[in-house]
C-alpha cells in the first residue's frame, strides 16, 4: 500500500487499483494529482508482482480534465507547452508505454485530460452513468492530452472533428456505438466487472500482453511488411519466456496453465 494526496493506490493478487480522489472536484487534476499520478504508474510499472492496473475515480467522476482554479492560483505562470510537458503528456505516454494491461473504470464525468488519459487505457469499462467531452474548444484551446492522437483512430476523422467542434457531451451508450468504450454496465456493477476483468489478466501471460501492446502500436504507424517483420521480431522475444514454455506445457497435458508472468 503507498499512501498518496490525491490518489488512493492498492495491490492485490497482481492488481494495482489506481482510485482519482478528488471527489470534490470530480477529480480534476491539480498540480499534486498530476505528480502523485505519474509516481504511481512508475510505481505499478517498476512493481515485478503488478501484472494489471485499474484505474478509475472516487465518487461520481471519472476525471474532469484539467482543475481550472488550479491553474488561475499557480504562481509564476508556465506556458501551456511546458505545462503539458510536466503533467499530461508524460501521463498518456507511460499509459501506452506500460507492458502491463491497463483498464479504465469510468464512473462518470470524463471531460479534457480526462477523456485524453482513459482513451490511452487499454481497455475501457463505463458506467451507464458515464459522460464524455472532449471540452477544449469550449474554453478557447486546442486538443491536448493524446486526445487528437486517440480520437481520430476509434472514431474516424470526421466524427472527432464533429466531438471537438461541438464539444458534444457523450452518454455512455453513444460512446459504445463508436467504440470509446469496450462495455457498459449499470453503475453498481461497473467496478466488480472492471475487478474482475483486471483479476483475469493478472492471471495471464503478462509479457504477452507486453508484447501484443507493442505489435499493434507500431502496426498502427506502419506498413504491412513493417508489421510482419515487427511481429517476427517480438515472437522471438515471446517464444523464449517462461510463460510460453507453460502454455505449451499446459496445452499438451490438458490443463489450465499457471501463467508467472515472466
Amino acid at each position: 500500500m503507498t499512501d498518496y494526496t490525491t490518489l488512493l493506490y492498492s495491490l492485490a493478487d497482481g492488481v494495482a487499483e489506481i482510485t482519482f480522489n478528488r471527489p470534490e472536484a470530480l477529480n480534476a487534476f491539480n498540480d499534486l494529482m498530476a505528480a502523485e499520478f505519474q509516481e504511481a504508474l512508475k510505481n505499478a510499472e517498476r512493481d515485478s508482482t503488478v501484472r494489471a492496473l485499474l484505474i478509475t475515480g472516487a465518487g461520481k467522476g471519472f476525471c474532469a480534465g484539467q482543475d481550472l482554479s488550479a491553474v488561475r492560483e499557480r504562481p509564476g505562470g508556465l506556458s501551456f507547452r511546458e505545462h503539458l510537458l510536466k503533467t499530461y503528456n508524460p501521463i498518456v505516454a507511460k499509459l501506452q508505454s506500460l507492458e502491463k494491461p491497463v483498464v479504465a473504470a469510468i464512473n462518470g464525468a470524463v471531460v479534457g485530460a480526462g477523456f485524453g488519459i482513459a482513451l490511452a487505457c487499454d481497455i475501457r469499462y463505463a458506467s451507464v452513468s458515464a459522460k464524455f467531452r472532449m471540452a477544449f474548444i469550449g474554453i478557447g484551446l486546442a486538443p491536448d492530452s493524446g486526445t487528437s492522437y486517440f480520437l481520430p483512430r476509434l472514431v474516424g476523422m470526421g466524427r472527432a472533428l464533429e466531438l471537438a467542434y461541438t464539444n458534444e457531451l457523450v452518454d455512455a451508450a453513444t460512446a459504445l456505438q463508436l467504440g470509446l468504450v469496450n462495455k457498459v454496465f449499470p453503475a453498481d456493477a461497473l467496478l466488480k466487472e472492471a475487478q474482475a476483468l483486471a483479476a483475469r489478466l493478472a492471471g495471464g501471460p503478462t509479457k504477452s500482453y507486453g508484447l501484443t501492446k507493442r505489435a499493434m502500436l507500431h502496426a498502427a504507424g506502419g506498413t504491412l511488411d513493417d508489421a510482419l517483420d515487427y511481429e517476427a521480431h517480438l515472437q522471438d522475444i515471446a517464444g523464449r519466456t517462461d510463460d510460453h514454455k507453460e502454455g505449451v506445457a499446459a496445452f499438451l497435458e490438458k490443463r489450465p496453465p499457471q501463467f508467472k508472468g515472466k
